[in-house]
């Protein structure tokens, strides 16, 4: 089966997209100036993905509250509707089926947003309406997004972080939350198919640097936000990526929970921790990570980081190391020198 064209693909290919398939979709790489360009003018100006191939489940209803705080880990009694959450949905086993952002936009409404290959597992656990193919996501991202996004509707710009609104844009419902996946401030908006492209021509027109998937997995390594696949993953944990802060204790429970519990008690057998080298080699995930000479795990993430002009990398790595512990990765044949470093890379833009 061939992979899913989002709805903007020509779009993409008119503004000199290299496309990639991710995800079961194709995707923009990158745009003609690069993806460290791209990356770059994240962290110091401002851009725009197109993270269409994201889920949307939308849970509308009566009942829709109680399912998913009986479902997913966080407890949607710390934040109310106009708020975004960030949520982990586990097996019984007590592993990762998906991260989500949740939208919840009003009293009985919620988009739950999975990951891009992950829409049937949520759809099999929660029920809901997969309104995916209706709509399109586009992530405006960096220091000078909202000062940008204002000049296109000043009312993308009012929305803080981790809030939703909703509002008429063009005669259709657009959904905006103040969300991303950078470390940096920004916005998404899910924008009905109908004024998708007209929104994307009006944000590049503002002076928002297109970019592509590239950059947005190196701004996500830079800020330390797991990758599913990768940090996150039907074999690893929620304890394990260091993200206990994600599960509810205080609910009744969450798919998984026990589980959980007998893993808090115990401790978890790896953790998350992050590795850099002096030099400009990227790192990759797979590669074996050393300590005096014993192995303790492999990098799940890595690459070079255009900020730190260095090759960075995440583990799940058993043992708790401090920083600046030496470490040895062996990469393709050769060992390079590293040190174990405090998360994130780049300290996130509040």
């Amino acid at each position: 089966m061939s992979d899913r064209r989002p709805f903007l693909f020509d779009t993409h290919v008119e503004l000199g997209a290299k496309i990639v398939p991710f995800g079961g979709w194709e995707m923009p790489l990158q745009y003609a100036t690069g993806t460290v360009k791209e990356h770059l003018a994240c962290r110091n100006d401002a851009v725009v993905f197109d993270v269409s191939h994201l889920g949307t489940v939308r849970c509308d209803g009566p009942t829709m509250f109680d399912a998913l705080q009986a479902t997913l880990t966080n407890d949607l009694t710390k934040i109310a509707p106009g708020r975004a959450q960030y949520t982990h949905l586990l097996n019984d086993n007590g592993f990762v089926v998906d991260d989500i952002i949740v939208w919840w936009v009003g009293e009985n409404e919620f988009d739950v947003m999975p990951n891009a290959s992950n829409t049937s597992g949520v759809t099999s656990a929660l029920p809901g309406v997969d309104v995916t193919p209706e709509r399109c996501v586009l992530a405006v991202q960096g220091p000078n997004a909202r000062a940008k996004v204002a000049t296109v509707d000043g009312r993308f710009a009012e929305v803080e972080r981790f809030r939703v609104t909703r509002f008429d844009f063009e005669g259709v419902e657009v959904r905006v939350a103040g969300t991303g996946y950078t470390g940096e401030a920004g916005l998404e908006i899910a924008a009905p198919n109908e004024v998708a492209d007209h929104l994307l021509r009006a944000l590049v027109a503002a002076d928002i640097t297109p970019a592509g998937l590239g950059a947005r997995d190196t701004l996500r390594l830079e800020a330390a936000l797991p990758l599913y696949g990768h940090e996150l993953s039907l074999s690893s944990t929620t304890l394990e990526a260091r993200l206990g802060w994600v599960l509810g204790w205080d609910k009744e429970t969450f798919r998984g929970r026990d589980k959980v519990l007998e893993e808090q008690s115990r401790g978890p057998r790896r953790l998350l921790a992050g590795v850099w080298v002096e030099g400009r080699q990227p790192l990759r995930d797979g590669a074996e990570v050393f300590v005096d000479g014993s192995s303790v795990g492999l990098l799940t993430s890595g690459n070079f980081s255009p900020v730190l002009e260095r090759g960075i990398g995440m583990g799940l790595l058993g043992g708790e190391f401090e920083d600046a512990t030496p470490v040895s990765v062996s990469l393709r044949g050769r060992d390079i020198a590293g040190t174990i470093t405090k998360l994130p890379f780049v300290r996130k833009v509040k």
